[in-house]
């Protein structure tokens, strides 16, 4: 699939900052101090940008509204339709916070639910895919959630970070390192899935309809010119580009920040605190590699059409 980068900055931005939003929400954090407030602002912030950002893959954007029309068949409906409506706990809390320095933890649990429910949401667009076999599988929500909810957690430092070295921070940054051993643990049975899944079961004999006949193999592309569907759905990247980005993305969203993580609960409060938002900003770098890859190496079956496995478009 083509790795848009509206949609990619929608995943990633929304994700985080729904997942810093839960955090607030369940009531850590202070309503009066200074940095709960920018942390509310920043987590309104990156959840209106994600979705504004997602309307810039439409073909009609101006049309978007449209989309909250089928929330009873549709998960992309489903998610805009949860967007709006959690907006509205999440605006009344930072509104405590910021204009009457208080919280509701009645109204927080509503928020930190909602905000999960539309991360679930907006994985199952892609996890309903049948017609993508890598994203078509229960391991896809789960990466979403663990990952907003990691992000998210790591967003906190940014806004926290000047605590370090006191025990809620220690406690914090345990817990952190539990969640990235988990989430990246969970993403690697999902790339186990993906590596297996291919075109899961169509081939080009059932897509084609012509399997009684024999093996079928691709003659003659089915076009002289490239179209949507061979720069959308049948996107490919080289071999050597995936890995390399693979790598990359696991130091920067893995292995920097645990390590980061790891150092600032044994270096002075002031240095801690410089590490854990460095650490943060490797993590959201990392996921925006991640996120890339999880588009660019996914294989629509429409693909079969014009050669599954051989060489469809020009490597990027």
């Amino acid at each position: 699939m083509h790795p848009a980068l509206s949609v990619i900055a929608f995943t990633v931005l929304s994700g985080a900052g729904y997942g810093l939003a839960l955090v607030l929400a369940l009531g850590h954090g202070n309503p009066a101090h200074l940095p709960t407030k920018f942390a509310w602002v920043t987590a309104l912030v990156l959840i209106a940008v994600g979705l504004m950002s997602s309307t810039l893959h439409l073909g009609n954007p101006q049309r978007a509204w449209r989309a909250f029309s089928q929330w009873k068949t549709s998960w992309l409906s489903r998610e805009g339709c949860m967007a709006v409506a959690t907006f509205v706990p999440l605006t009344i809390l930072a509104a405590m916070s910021i204009l009457g320095d208080t919280f509701n933890l009645l109204l927080g649990y509503i928020g930190g639910i909602m905000c999960m429910i539309t991360v679930y949401c907006t994985a199952m667009i892609y996890a309903s895919l049948r017609t993508v076999p890598q994203w078509h599988t229960r391991w896809t929500p789960a990466v979403y959630l663990l990952f907003a909810l990691t992000s998210g957690t790591m967003l906190y430092f940014a806004f926290f970070g000047r605590e370090a070295g006191s025990d809620s921070n220690r406690i914090w940054v345990w817990l952190t390192l539990v969640f990235l051993v988990v989430t990246w643990a969970v993403k690697f049975m999902w790339l186990r899935h993906a590596s297996a899944a291919g075109y899961g079961a169509s081939s080009m004999e059932s897509a084609t309809g012509l399997g009684n006949l024999g093996r079928v193999r691709l003659l003659e592309r089915p076009h002289a010119m490239e179209n949507y569907l061979t720069r959308e759905m049948a996107f490919r990247i080289a071999r050597k580009h995936r890995e390399r980005l693979s790598l990359i993305g696991a130091m920067l969203g893995a292995v920097l920040p645990f390590v980061l993580l790891v150092i600032s609960l044994m270096v002075a409060p002031a240095l801690g605190g410089f590490l854990q938002v460095v650490a943060t900003i490797s993590l959201l770098a990392g996921l925006f590699v991640e996120r890339w890859l999880f588009f660019a190496t996914a294989k629509h079956a429409v693909g079969l059409y014009y050669g599954g496995e051989e060489k469809l478009v020009p490597a990027e």
